[in-house]
Protein backbone atom coordinates (compact mmCIF):
# COMPACT_ATOMS: atom_id res chain seq x y z
CA UNK A 1 0.00 0.00 0.00
CA UNK A 2 1.19 3.39 -0.72
CA UNK A 3 1.48 6.23 1.34
CA UNK A 4 -1.82 8.29 2.22
CA UNK A 5 -1.67 11.23 0.78
CA UNK A 6 -5.16 12.63 0.81
CA UNK A 7 -6.81 14.95 3.20
CA UNK A 8 -5.49 14.47 6.89
CA UNK A 9 -8.18 16.38 8.75
CA UNK A 10 -10.42 13.47 7.31
CA UNK A 11 -7.94 10.28 8.85
CA UNK A 12 -8.32 12.23 12.36
CA UNK A 13 -11.92 12.34 12.16
CA UNK A 14 -12.11 8.95 11.11
CA UNK A 15 -10.06 7.89 14.23
CA UNK A 16 -10.87 10.51 16.50
CA UNK A 17 -7.37 11.15 16.74
CA UNK A 18 -5.51 14.38 15.99
CA UNK A 19 -2.71 12.64 14.18
CA UNK A 20 -1.47 16.85 13.44
CA UNK A 21 -1.49 16.58 17.27
CA UNK A 22 -2.62 20.30 17.30
CA UNK A 23 -6.10 19.48 17.91
CA UNK A 24 -6.98 21.85 15.00
CA UNK A 25 -7.99 18.79 12.85
CA UNK A 26 -11.02 17.83 15.21
CA UNK A 27 -12.34 21.36 16.70
CA UNK A 28 -14.65 21.88 13.96
CA UNK A 29 -16.25 18.28 13.56
CA UNK A 30 -15.03 15.83 16.04
CA UNK A 31 -16.97 12.74 14.73
CA UNK A 32 -15.98 10.58 11.49
CA UNK A 33 -16.67 11.59 8.13
CA UNK A 34 -19.62 10.79 5.65
CA UNK A 35 -23.57 10.77 5.93
CA UNK A 36 -23.45 8.61 9.29
CA UNK A 37 -20.52 9.53 10.45
CA UNK A 38 -22.40 11.27 13.80
CA UNK A 39 -24.46 8.02 14.07
CA UNK A 40 -22.38 5.15 14.00
CA UNK A 41 -23.87 3.50 17.20
CA UNK A 42 -22.50 -0.59 15.85
CA UNK A 43 -20.14 -2.10 18.79
CA UNK A 44 -16.56 -2.25 17.90
CA UNK A 45 -15.02 -6.38 18.01
CA UNK A 46 -11.58 -6.87 19.21
CA UNK A 47 -10.22 -7.35 15.89
CA UNK A 48 -11.49 -3.09 14.74
CA UNK A 49 -10.03 -1.68 18.37
CA UNK A 50 -6.98 -3.00 17.37
CA UNK A 51 -6.35 -2.71 13.44
CA UNK A 52 -7.98 1.37 14.28
CA UNK A 53 -5.30 1.84 16.33
CA UNK A 54 -2.52 0.21 14.10
CA UNK A 55 -3.58 3.01 11.59
CA UNK A 56 -4.29 5.97 13.92
CA UNK A 57 -0.49 5.37 15.13
CA UNK A 58 0.71 4.66 11.03
CA UNK A 59 -0.99 7.52 9.50
CA UNK A 60 0.18 10.27 12.59
CA UNK A 61 3.72 8.83 11.32
CA UNK A 62 3.11 8.75 7.77
CA UNK A 63 4.45 5.60 6.87
CA UNK A 64 3.39 2.72 4.44
CA UNK A 65 1.99 -0.02 5.85
CA UNK A 66 5.25 -2.05 4.88
CA UNK A 67 7.65 0.61 6.39
CA UNK A 68 5.25 -0.22 9.90
CA UNK A 69 5.32 -3.54 10.15
CA UNK A 70 9.04 -3.75 9.43
CA UNK A 71 9.30 -1.21 12.37
CA UNK A 72 6.98 -3.83 14.99
CA UNK A 73 9.46 -6.05 13.97
CA UNK A 74 12.61 -4.57 15.01
CA UNK A 75 10.34 -3.38 18.48
CA UNK A 76 9.49 -6.84 18.83
CA UNK A 77 13.37 -8.04 19.26
CA UNK A 78 14.67 -5.60 21.20
CA UNK A 79 14.83 -5.91 24.83
CA UNK A 80 11.79 -4.15 27.00
CA UNK A 81 8.21 -3.69 26.37
CA UNK A 82 7.61 -3.97 22.53
CA UNK A 83 5.03 -1.32 22.55
CA UNK A 84 7.14 1.41 23.94
CA UNK A 85 10.13 0.27 21.76
CA UNK A 86 8.41 0.87 18.54
CA UNK A 87 7.30 4.57 19.85
CA UNK A 88 10.79 5.44 20.69
CA UNK A 89 11.67 4.23 17.37
CA UNK A 90 8.86 6.13 15.91
CA UNK A 91 10.23 9.27 17.18
CA UNK A 92 13.74 8.62 16.63
CA UNK A 93 13.15 9.13 13.21
CA UNK A 94 14.44 12.05 11.18
CA UNK A 95 11.38 13.60 10.07
CA UNK A 96 9.83 13.04 13.37
CA UNK A 97 12.90 14.90 15.18
CA UNK A 98 12.54 17.80 12.72
CA UNK A 99 8.84 18.26 13.93
CA UNK A 100 9.64 18.02 17.28
CA UNK A 101 12.04 20.81 17.22
CA UNK A 102 9.47 22.94 15.35
CA UNK A 103 11.05 23.57 11.64
CA UNK A 104 7.79 22.15 10.16
CA UNK A 105 4.18 22.41 11.73
CA UNK A 106 3.50 18.69 10.30
CA UNK A 107 5.26 15.90 10.14
CA UNK A 108 4.36 16.12 6.24
CA UNK A 109 6.29 19.17 6.35
CA UNK A 110 9.76 18.12 7.54
CA UNK A 111 9.34 14.74 5.54
CA UNK A 112 9.31 17.19 2.38
CA UNK A 113 12.22 19.26 4.30
CA UNK A 114 14.31 16.42 4.46
CA UNK A 115 13.63 14.88 1.32
CA UNK A 116 14.71 18.01 -0.26
CA UNK A 117 18.04 18.20 1.26
CA UNK A 118 17.30 20.99 3.81
CA UNK A 119 18.60 18.84 6.80
CA UNK A 120 21.77 17.49 8.36
CA UNK A 121 22.82 14.59 10.53
CA UNK A 122 26.39 15.44 12.66
CA UNK A 123 27.19 17.84 9.52
CA UNK A 124 26.02 15.31 6.66
CA UNK A 125 23.19 16.05 4.58
CA UNK A 126 20.60 13.37 5.16
CA UNK A 127 17.53 13.15 2.57
CA UNK A 128 15.79 10.18 3.97
CA UNK A 129 13.02 10.77 6.51
CA UNK A 130 13.35 7.53 8.21
CA UNK A 131 16.48 8.24 9.09
CA UNK A 132 16.91 6.41 12.50
CA UNK A 133 18.91 9.10 14.65
CA UNK A 134 20.67 8.54 18.20
CA UNK A 135 20.94 9.62 21.00
CA UNK A 136 23.40 12.35 20.97
CA UNK A 137 23.05 12.98 16.95
CA UNK A 138 22.95 16.95 16.32
CA UNK A 139 20.14 17.70 13.68
CA UNK A 140 20.66 21.55 12.05
CA UNK A 141 19.31 23.24 8.82
CA UNK A 142 21.66 23.21 5.81
CA UNK A 143 24.11 26.04 5.31
CA UNK A 144 22.14 27.80 2.22
CA UNK A 145 18.71 26.98 3.78
CA UNK A 146 18.68 28.97 6.83
CA UNK A 147 16.27 31.34 5.21
CA UNK A 148 13.93 28.73 3.97
CA UNK A 149 10.12 30.33 4.13
CA UNK A 150 8.70 27.48 5.56
CA UNK A 151 11.18 27.03 8.28
CA UNK A 152 10.89 30.65 9.22
CA UNK A 153 7.06 30.56 9.37
CA UNK A 154 7.15 27.44 11.54
CA UNK A 155 9.17 28.93 13.97
CA UNK A 156 7.34 32.08 14.38
CA UNK A 157 4.57 29.76 16.03
CA UNK A 158 7.14 29.46 18.86
CA UNK A 159 6.55 25.93 18.69
CA UNK A 160 7.59 24.30 22.16
CA UNK A 161 9.80 21.22 22.13
CA UNK A 162 10.03 18.38 24.30
CA UNK A 163 11.94 17.40 26.83
CA UNK A 164 14.27 14.86 24.85
CA UNK A 165 14.88 17.62 22.42
CA UNK A 166 16.84 20.58 22.64
CA UNK A 167 16.63 23.37 19.98
CA UNK A 168 18.42 26.92 19.29
CA UNK A 169 16.08 28.48 17.50
CA UNK A 170 18.82 31.52 16.44
CA UNK A 171 21.29 28.67 14.99
CA UNK A 172 18.59 26.29 13.95
CA UNK A 173 20.30 23.61 15.84
CA UNK A 174 19.18 21.25 17.87
CA UNK A 175 20.25 17.77 19.54
CA UNK A 176 18.07 14.64 20.11
CA UNK A 177 19.22 14.41 23.90
CA UNK A 178 17.82 10.59 24.92
CA UNK A 179 15.28 8.08 24.34
CA UNK A 180 11.81 9.44 25.25
CA UNK A 181 9.92 7.85 28.40
CA UNK A 182 6.12 6.73 27.62
CA UNK A 183 4.81 9.31 29.77
CA UNK A 184 5.99 12.16 27.36
CA UNK A 185 4.45 10.97 24.89
CA UNK A 186 0.64 10.93 24.17
CA UNK A 187 -1.55 9.02 26.50
CA UNK A 188 -4.54 8.45 23.78
CA UNK A 189 -2.02 6.16 21.68
CA UNK A 190 -2.92 2.50 23.29
CA UNK A 191 0.15 0.75 21.72
CA UNK A 192 -0.38 -2.60 23.13
CA UNK A 193 -3.31 -3.45 20.87
CA UNK A 194 -0.76 -2.68 17.78
CA UNK A 195 1.22 -5.53 19.02
CA UNK A 196 -1.72 -7.55 19.88
CA UNK A 197 -2.81 -7.26 16.09
CA UNK A 198 0.73 -8.09 14.69
CA UNK A 199 0.97 -10.77 17.01
CA UNK A 200 -2.81 -12.60 15.97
Amino acid sequence: MSRYIGPAYRKSRRYGFSTLENGKDLAKRPFAPGQHGVDRRRKASEYKLQLDEKQKLRFTYGMTEKQFKRLVEKANKMDGITGENLLRLLESRLDNLVFRMGLSNTRRGSRQLVNHGHITVNGVKVDIPSYECKPGDIIAVKENSLEHPAIKLSLESHPTTPAYVEFDAKKLTGSFIRLPERSELSSEIQEALVVEYYNR
